[in-house]
């Protein structure tokens, strides 16, 4: 898993490349953690992300839940695969997909 984050003031975008799993979760949820401080938009972009397990979805819904407080997330650029999985999940119920 590869994450490039870009910054623009309070909106902050993470695109995650390749698989988010039980062994690069812990990592997503780490940098999600450190860069939150003063963001008001953070936009998930999975355009190269190939695969998503339970504790993928789990670090979605941490930063769900903390964004809840202090601004909005967005996740973008959702292919058919993974769409799939968060409707079987019920978390395209939770997130906010554009």
């Amino acid at each position: 898993m590869n994450i490039n984050q870009t910054n623009e003031g309070t909106k902050l975008t993470l695109a995650i490349e390749g698989r988010i799993d039980t062994k690069t979760a812990p990592e997503l949820e780490a940098v999600i953690r450190e860069s939150l401080t003063g963001i008001e938009s953070l936009v998930i972009d999975l355009a190269e992300t190939v695969y998503i397990s339970s504790a993928g979805l789990r670090t979605l819904l941490i930063a769900q839940k903390q964004m809840n407080t202090q601004g909005e997330m967005t996740v973008t650029n959702v292919n058919s695969d993974l769409m799939e999985i968060f409707s079987v999940t019920g978390f395209s119920d939770i997130l906010t997909i554009i």
